[in-house]
């Protein structure tokens, strides 16, 4: 087939072809063919019509073609639908129909989840428990470390009725229990999903709540001390829970300064952030050896001379560094808010989370200068005098309270300003770190005798336990709903 005595011109939907030959040539029907114009489709262009360029063709003695060739060349006009011609649409088969069905409403909660849904759309698929299980992450702890930290708090008050402490120990036991079931779910999660526990701890967001888990060990140990020994078993140091509870503190000291170096070394390796990303969740990783101070000062009261000081020097070096280390992160914390203005709505409940540290702090001076033995000063020539370093104690705890003051004052109004639309496990920041606000408060009360701001500390006491209920209920309801342990909505999905 030679192109050159041959122009092809193609167009319509329909592929219909024209085929024209040269002037003076019979069309094989032995009618002389005109050149008629193509059949051109409305969503093609003249442009995108195929011309064999005229300027290309010559002339041949011999007719390329046989007849034979020529017959089989022309297409049956009668195939073809002409222009403007509306083809039929099949209709579907019933196997088709059956396969665009939706599913029943019994098996809407089987429907896999799809990348493309909106997580916060009301209309989103309803999973069941096992693909919810993959989005059990470990800011599930918080509510541990809340629930421990009320019963602390319901022990510490200052004025006790009959039946708060039976309250108190109902807490904690609430906590414990609640403590056994979220890492029976998170273990749960790790063995139906391979690699989620690597996962979790490598996580540019998931990764800084793995911290909570000690935070929540930290309240059991601490209210262990509260509730299950008494007061006269202080006369006993070879009881055994006192020991049980010595050998806990030495090796939470261990295995959180271990979490305090590794994974600020893999952060400070694996991932790189921006200024503008920072959040307040940055300080966890040094959160739990900074409470080694505070349950220091907490078990140090009922041991024994000999142990009690070694427990105390422990408790004040790592209360020291964990302050430190959340000084420095304060400092990127204002420098953030100052260029980039306050987080968004969904994330400002975690600025209580700065409350924490100078609040933990403080509670943490005042005890261990209190539980310090009489004979601490062996050699009473006073520059070890445990009067002088009470005082010390006091003056650095009122000041650290004003810090913990400032932080809750802009967290507040910040929150305020533009509450929340959605839960998120970061609500239980509003409670936790507040505890220790609490707790200080009080111990500064008592330090002063002053019953003014011990009344002060028992209001506190009833907001914070307004606020624990207030999370809790909607802690529930976004578990009920599936507003958490779904995919999107978890921190296991980085969304600032």
């Amino acid at each position: 087939m030679n192109p050159r005595n041959l122009s092809i011109q193609l167009g319509g939907d329909a592929a219909v072809s024209d085929y024209t030959f040269p002037a003076g040539q019979l069309h094989p029907t032995g009618q002389p063919q005109p050149r008629r114009p193509s059949f051109h489709s409305p969503h093609v262009s003249n442009d995108d019509t195929i011309r064999a360029d005229d300027s290309s063709r010559s002339s041949f003695d011999d007719d390329p073609f046989t007849d034979h060739e020529k017959t089989a060349l022309t297409p049956n006009r009668a195939d073809f639908p002409r222009y403007g011609t509306t083809l039929p649409i099949p209709s579907p088969s019933p196997d088709d129909e059956e396969q665009q069905q939706p599913p029943p409403q019994d098996q809407a909660a089987e429907v896999p989840y799809e990348k493309d849904h909106d997580p916060y759309s009301p209309t989103r698929p309803k999973l069941g428990i096992r693909p919810r299980l993959a989005h059990f992450t470990w800011a599930n702890y918080t509510l541990t470390m809340a629930t421990g930290g009320l019963a602390l708090l319901l022990r510490a008050q200052p004025f006790q009725f009959r039946g708060l402490f039976q309250i108190g120990l109902v807490v904690y036991i609430l906590n414990i229990i609640l403590f056994t079931l979220i890492t029976c779910a998170q273990v749960t999660r790790f063995f139906l999903f391979s690699g989620t526990f690597k996962a979790s701890l490598t996580h540019r967001r998931e990764g800084f709540f793995f911290p909570t888990f000690f935070l929540s060990i930290a309240t059991l140990i601490t209210s262990t001390q509260r509730y299950a020994i008494p007061d006269g078993l202080a006369s006993h140091p070879s009881a055994a829970l006192l020991w049980v509870l010595q050998a806990a503190f030495w090796a939470y000291v261990a295995i959180t300064t271990a979490v305090a170096v590794g994974q600020y070394s893999y952060v400070f390796t694996a991932h790189s952030f921006g200024l503008q990303t920072m959040m307040p969740t940055w300080i966890l990783p040094i959160f739990p050896i900074m409470l080694s101070g505070t349950i220091a000062a907490v078990v140090a009261g009922t041991q024994p001379s000999a142990n009690a000081v070694p427990i105390i020097m422990a408790g004040l070096t790592c209360q020291g560094l964990g302050l430190a280390v959340a000084t420095l992160m304060y400092a990127h914390m204002v420098g953030r808010l100052m260029q980039s203005g306050l987080p968004d709505r969904e994330h400002r409940p975690g600025l209580f989370m700065c409350v924490g540290p100078p609040a933990f702090t403080a509670l943490a001076f005042i005890g261990l200068a209190q539980a310090l033995p009489a004979d601490f000063d062996h050699d009473m020539d006073g520059l070890l005098d445990t009067n002088i370093i009470r005082t010390m104690a006091i003056i650095g705890a009122g000041f650290l309270w004003a810090l913990s003051f400032w932080w809750f004052c802009i967290a507040l109004l910040a929150v305020v300003q533009s509450p929340p639309r959605y839960f998120h496990l970061g609500w239980w920041a509003m409670v936790f770190p507040n505890t220790g606000f609490t707790l200080a408060t009080i111990a500064l009360g008592n330090a002063f005798q002053n019953d003014a701001v011990l009344w002060f500390g028992v209001a506190m006491s009833i907001c914070l336990v307004l606020a624990y209920g207030f999370v809790l209920f909607h802690h529930v309801r976004a578990v009920v709903v599936q507003d958490i342990m779904y995919p999107g909505r978890d921190e296991d999905f980085e969304d600032h």
